[in-house]
């Protein structure tokens, strides 16, 4: 076997493409192209070690923490193990935030220490500037915003890094964040963010708006490789006020200053095989929140989210999702804000529905509550006769759907049981659209909605409905 060169795939690892030279054919009109053949290599079966690590392009990043990322790889097998473990490497060095270009070359090992099965793998890596930054858009909840940021990578050569983000959506709400992240050393790979934040909302169906500024501290790292953790405390005063004289009084009672302090803790797990669109896969989070650490408000809170995907042939997928959430009141001395509560209705929860337009309301206004569940089942297919094939028509997908939930303070009666009390009031939306991929960031929906179960006191839509986001139920 002659050199093997492996060249930087689609991922950026090399070692997806080999190529191996057996000389070279003339074509001319006296020849004809022989019949190619194709041969099956056992990657697995192909003894192979790892001689000689080379990091090219290595100037303010410190080499302790780049061999922390690399080490793995000298404890390869075969050659399948050096393509996997390179991989992995690749993965820990992008996770730094120190580079903004990886890639990977594979080859024997050369010179006079060099092994019969060794091979030398060369990183060639290129750091961020000093500072950077720019100005984007950001997909949010059904909104659009205008991003402006500045950031200063790899500060101390560890993957240090400050970042400063403004950002202006499209429904009058503005976020100002200061942060500084800090990666260390270790298996679990941790990450810590301090940041100093303030944050502008309205929420006209709710009839008030909020104006929040506070600190986060947030501790994320990995249990196993799949399965995420992060733990956060947040302090921040808010500023409760009505939008208008119309606000109702239910929400005016409401207004004022507030003082949270909570802790907060994320699990999750992401087994799907895109963002965006999944045809396999699943994805689970579930978050619980405890507040009255300080301050004014105090609560127990728990959401839930759960997304499965199946592929039932080529390009047709069964999605389904549940997401439910219960907040707890830890004691009758402490308040428990609207901001807190839960809101049900919309393209991106219930469909069919105004925003927050399920549930309890007074004067028109949204008043959410202290529980709620949610369910929607998914088939997505190609657009019919399949055009643009191959190109821009896939990123289109025709959407069918079945959305059903309930929310409320579920308060379970002596007599009753808990299936008793989240079918009340049962809410049914059905419908049929088209969902469009914006790039890796989001999806658009367009859906035509038939409410079918809901209560008199809900804010239905019938018809066209828009929603644009990341996570849909």
């Amino acid at each position: 076997m002659g050199t093997v060169h492996a060249k930087e795939g689609p991922a950026g690892l090399a070692g997806e493409n080999l190529t191996e030279s057996f000389g070279s054919y003339a074509k001319d009109a006296s020849h004809e192209l022989p019949e190619k053949k194709v041969t099956e290599i056992d990657l697995e079966g192909v003894k192979a070690r790892v001689d000689t690590i080379h990091i090219d392009g290595l100037e303010r990043t410190k080499d302790d923490i780049v061999e922390d990322c690399i080490r793995e790889l000298f404890k390869a097998k075969d050659f399948q193990d050096v393509l996997l473990k390179a991989h992995k490497a690749r993965v820990k060095l992008d996770e730094l935030g120190c580079f903004k270009n990886i890639s990977v070359f594979i080859d024997t090992s050369k010179g006079s220490k060099a092994t019969s099965d060794g091979l030398e793998v060369t990183f060639n890596v290129k750091e961020h500037r000093r500072i950077t930054g720019g100005v984007s858009t950001h997909v949010g909840n059904n909104e659009g915003a205008l991003l402006v940021g500045m950031r200063a990578p790899n500060m101390f050569g560890r993957g240090e890094r400050v970042q400063v983000e403004y950002s202006h959506g499209s429904k009058k709400s503005s976020n100002f964040n200061i942060a500084f992240i800090k990666p260390f050393r270790g298996k679990h790979r941790p990450i810590l963010t301090a940041s100093v934040f303030q944050s502008h909302s309205e929420w006209a169906t709710s009839g008030y708006k909020q104006l929040e500024r506070g600190l986060l501290f947030d501790l994320g790292f990995h249990s196993t490789s799949l399965l995420k953790h992060n733990l956060q405390w947040e302090g921040n005063i808010r500023d409760f006020s009505v939008l208008g004289r119309t606000t109702s009084f239910e929400v005016r009672k409401e207004s004022g200053l507030s003082l949270k302090s909570s802790l907060k803790h994320i699990l999750s797990v992401d087994l799907r095989d895109e963002l965006i669109f999944p045809s396999s896969g699943s994805f689970f989070q579930l978050t619980s929140e405890v507040a009255g650490l300080g301050g004014d408000v105090g609560f127990l809170k728990n959401d839930l989210f759960v997304q499965g995907n199946y592929s039932l042939k080529e390009d047709i997928v069964l999605q389904g999702c549940l997401s439910a959430g219960f907040l707890t009141r830890l004691s009758n001395d402490l308040r428990v804000s609207m901001a807190d509560a839960y809101f049900l209705g919309g393209p991106l929860t219930l469909r069919g529905f105004r925003q927050r337009g399920v549930g309890p309301h007074s004067d028109g206004d949204a008043l959410g509550a202290r529980g709620y569940w949610a369910a929607g089942a998914h088939l997505f297919t190609p657009l019919p006769f399949r055009p643009g094939r191959g190109g821009f028509g896939d990123l289109f997908r025709t959407h069918g759907f079945v959305n059903v939930g309930n929310v409320g303070d579920f308060r379970i009666a002596k007599d009753g049981n808990l299936l008793d009390t989240l079918k009340h009031n049962l809410r049914v939306s059905y419908g049929l659209g088209v969902a469009l991929r914006l790039g890796n960031m989001a999806r658009l929906e367009v859906n035509y909605c038939f409410p079918y179960i809901f209560d008199k006191g809900d804010q239905t839509q019938p018809g066209i409905q828009f929603g644009i986001g990341v996570q849909f139920l």
